[in-house]
């Protein structure tokens, strides 16, 4: 293996490229970097939908926000409503519609319980009417 130049090449040849389209390539990678950046705030500062809301007395409001509570019971999904537990979303939604959606709705993940019944739990407080639902996740 001979890695001297031989004879045949001229010595002063240099690769001809042209920096026109390098510096095209660069530029146009930074403006991808810039464009893809994400400018949201992280996601400790950002508030929940539900917040303690406060009277001109100081005391808090008469209502309280609802928790569901998504959970496994004998392997199939389950919601828990205080002291009533509901098998379906249609019978959730309608137990849902009786409160008052002012005061809004926790949806609270146990266990092993499937995102899907979670999913349901937040479909069926939208479909009550409720503005503000919160998803807590398992711990």
């Amino acid at each position: 293996m001979n890695f001297q130049p031989d004879g045949k090449t001229k010595r002063g040849h240099r690769f001809g490229g042209e920096l026109t389209p390098m510096i095209d390539v660069v530029f146009l990678l930074l403006v991808f970097f810039l464009v893809s950046t994400s400018q949201a705030p992280p996601e400790s500062e950002l508030s929940p939908s539900l917040e303690a809301r406060r009277v001109e007395g100081g005391r808090s409001a008469d209502f309280q926000p609802q928790v569901v509570d998504v959970l496994l019971i004998a392997g199939r999904p389950a919601f828990q409503l205080g002291e009533r537990t509901l098998r379906t979303q249609a019978e959730l939604t309608e137990l849902l519609r009786a409160l008052p959606a002012e005061a809004g709705v926790f949806v609270r993940g146990r266990g092993d319980a499937p995102t899907s019944a979670a999913a349901a739990a937040l479909q069926a407080a939208h479909d009550a009417g409720f503005g503000g639902v919160t998803y807590v996740p398992a711990n």
